[in-house]
């Protein structure tokens, strides 16, 4: 909401508070994952494949997505600088912080993807079914 008054009020920096809005694509996964640990289906085919949703999902839109904002503001940053003094500060903070967030989840995501997918591989050459 804050960003959003900002952009509102001041008409600038949209493209970069639009690019952060976007990462909330991945949503959908986090939340059908939460679901499905509650409802028991760890073990499930749709779990894995959420799961691997999410680390797709989570690489594109919060990993790489930042990588190019962070670029975008540095080519531009002549620009940058002529959004007022607190919309200024903020396009160079927020993003900052929610990329050292998004990067710490992603690797907990990793070692989350990579514990779920062993212990299936385990599963498997064992010879029980899934």
């Amino acid at each position: 909401m804050y960003a959003l008054g900002l952009a509102l009020l001041s008409g600038k920096a949209h493209v970069y508070i639009l690019m952060v809005l976007f990462t909330e694509v991945t949503t959908p996964c986090v939340n059908l994952r939460w679901y499905l640990d509650v409802a028991g289906q760890k073990n499930s085919n749709l779990y894995v494949y959420n799961g691997l949703a999410l680390f797709a999902g989570w690489l594109i839109a919060r990993i790489l997505l930042f990588g190019y904002i962070f670029s975008h503001m540095y080519f531009h940053f002549d620009e940058l600088k002529s959004v007022f003094t607190l919309g200024f500060y903020s396009v160079m903070a927020v993003p900052s912080a929610v990329a050292v967030m998004n990067v710490l989840w992603f690797w907990k995501i990793c070692k989350g993807m990579v514990k779920t997918l062993s212990k299936r591989k385990k599963h498997n050459e064992n010879g029980k079914t899934e």
